[in-house]
Order: structure tokens, then sequence, then C-alpha cells
């Protein structure tokens, strides 16, 4: 068990309020070439990432494909080794470092971290009864009784709207959206305090994904459990999470309450995506801005902002000076040398 260190600029300030803490977090992949594997290219997939959830919390995460959202949230479970960095987890009222759990304590201790995933088709196993795929991170912590896992397959398919009768099926008998909230149930088996949810809606139906949104908020309110939402899609965002953190290109660029970031985006890059939010009004039809080029490769990151080749706002300091993480309003920080200046567009309630 540790505390985290003292705050440093741009991270946010540890409390005891904080479910989960991470503080400096790094993956690289190391690319290595030939018959003695020499190191060729280093992929920087997330790179010296700062946040923090609340009890109770939904954080998104948002970005475009390739930003390291989901590797981010690989890492922050240790689903993905990690290459530096600290993850801090507030468990009964105790702080434990994630980074320094051993295999078998890690084990023991993911009973308090679970993860839906993006595709229900695929996340399931096909050869496994409802009732299995619910009750396998039970038996894996060590409940074997065969009454008690009953009794709690039936409490938690009836928590995620489905018939109880349901739990001798098997995955292949059910849509996306019903196994989905499969998931959720195996996911929510074991009591978690922090679920990180990777792109749970994008894979469905838009009638279902209202159903799953509306479900999982229904869960953080019940329940008090907090979710790391990772996904790409900022309608669904606007209307799930509390708070938001946009990535690109390894690094988080802004992060502030969620009706904050709508209506006043401090950073060229949120503008952007806010842009790209379908909205019922002819009058902002013709104002997507339309990025040019990618997310650039991890491995050939630009000098200076590494958002600045794409920006329409850049200046030449842009192209030199790498702007760091700071609070330029009570709870909102940033990551723009020009933040101060700009006036960006958002999205009004």
């Amino acid at each position: 068990m540790s505390n985290l260190s003292t705050n440093t600029a741009g991270q946010p300030r540890p409390t005891p309020k904080n479910v989960l803490e991470v503080t400096g977090l790094k993956k690289y992949f190391t690319m290595t070439s030939g018959l003695l594997r020499r190191q060729v290219q280093v992929r920087k997939a997330v790179d010296d990432v700062n946040f923090a959830v609340q009890p109770g919390e939904i954080l998104g995460l948002v970005g475009e494909s390739g930003c390291g959202k989901t590797t981010t949230g690989l890492c922050v479970l240790r689903g993905l080794e990690p290459t530096d960095g600290t993850i801090n987890m507030q468990v009964d009222g105790q702080q434990v470092d994630i980074m320094q759990l051993g295999r078998e304590e890690l084990r023991a201790f993911r009973q308090h971290t679970q993860m839906i995933f993006q595709d229900p088709f695929s996340s399931l196993n096909p050869r496994m009864t409802v009732f299995e795929c619910i009750t396998e991170p039970l038996r894996a912590h060590g409940m074997n009784d065969r009454k008690q896992l009953e009794g709690r397959a039936i409490e938690l398919m009836e928590l995620v709207g489905l018939a109880p009768t349901y739990l001798r099926r098997y995955p292949h008998a059910f849509s996306g959206g019903q196994r989905q909230r499969i998931g959720i149930a195996r996911a929510l088996s074991v009591n978690p305090k922090l679920i990180v949810a990777d792109e749970p809606v994008s894979a469905l139906d838009v009638s279902v994904q209202a159903q799953i949104i509306n479900l999982l908020k229904d869960l953080q309110q019940q329940l008090g459990i907090a979710f790391l939402f990772i996904s790409h899609d900022l309608g669904v965002v606007k209307h799930t999470c509390d708070r938001v953190a946009v990535m690109y290109a390894g690094k988080i660029v802004e992060e502030t309450q969620t009706d904050e970031l709508y209506a006043h985006p401090l950073h060229p890059y949120t503008e952007a995506l806010l842009s790209s939010v379908p909205r019922p009004d002819p009058r902002y039809r013709d104002s997507e801005i339309i990025l040019s080029g990618e997310v650039p490769d991890p491995a050939k990151l630009p000098s200076g902002c590494p958002f600045h080749p794409r920006c329409t706002y850049a200046e030449a300091r842009c192209k030199t000076e790498v702007p760091a993480l700071r609070t330029l309003r009570e709870g909102h920080r940033v990551a723009c040398l020009r933040a101060e200046e700009l006036d960006l567009n958002g999205i009004q309630n």
C-alpha cells in the first residue's frame, strides 16, 4: 500500500475521495528487427497520462481511433503492463498501488476492477451458458456453493433487465443488446468498485444504445459504481458521463465537467470533435470542422504540439513548444499554447 506523491504541474491533486488515481501513466511498445532483435522504433501509445475518478462517477475518455483510449483502460486494469506510472485505488478505506501487486495479489484484487467489452458477440464464450458466463468471476474468486451462485445469477439477471429463465441458454440465442446486458451482469457479479467500459455501445443499434446507456446510468445511481467510459462518440458521452477527458496522440489534451466541455471547449481538437456531433438544426449543417490527415503514428510524433499539423490555429511556436496540461479554469485542464486567446465553438444545451 502506498500514497501518491505531492501534486505536480498538470496532474490532478490526489485526495482520499478518488476511487482511482492515475499518475504519469506510460505505455511504450518497442519494435525490434532482425535475429538480434535490435530496437528500431518506440511507439508511445500512452505518454504521461494523469487523471482521477471519484466514487460513483462516470469519467469519459474520448478521442479518435488510435489516440490511446483503450490502451489506457487496459493499463489501468493491468491487462497490459504499463511501462511507467502509478495506479492507485481506494479499497475499503485504504489506498492500493496496483502497479506493486504481484501475480497472485493482482488476481485477488481483480474483484474490485472489472471490464465491459466493446463486442458483445466475441466477449462471451459460446460454449458456456449464461449462468456459467455470469458466475465465472465468482467461481474464480472462490465461490463454489451452487445455491449461492444460482441466487446471485438470478439477482444479476433481474438487475440488468433480463429474465432469470434465460440462464440455461447459450449466447447465440440472444441479440446484441441482450448479450451486452449479460456482459454487464458478469462485470457486476463480484461487486467491483470500478468498471472500465470500452466502447460498450458502439457495436449496437442506436435504439439499443439508448437502453444500455440508461442501464449504466441506473446502475451508477443504484450501486455507486465508478466507470471509466471509453468512447469515440461524443453524442453518447454527453448523455452518459459526469466528466470528460479528451485524448490525442497518447496524451490528455483537455479535461473538465461534461457540460463545461461541450459549452466552452478550450482545445482546438475538442472543438473539431464537437463539431461532428449530429444536431437537428439546419443552421449547423455546414459547421463541421474536417480535420486533415490522421492521428500521428506513435513512433513518429511531430515536434512541439502533436496536434499542430492538423490545427487551423497553429502558430510557429506550436511546432517547437510542447504544451503542458494545465488548469486554466477551475476544474478545467487543457494542453494548448493558445488556449487563453482562442474563442472556440461548443454545443449549447
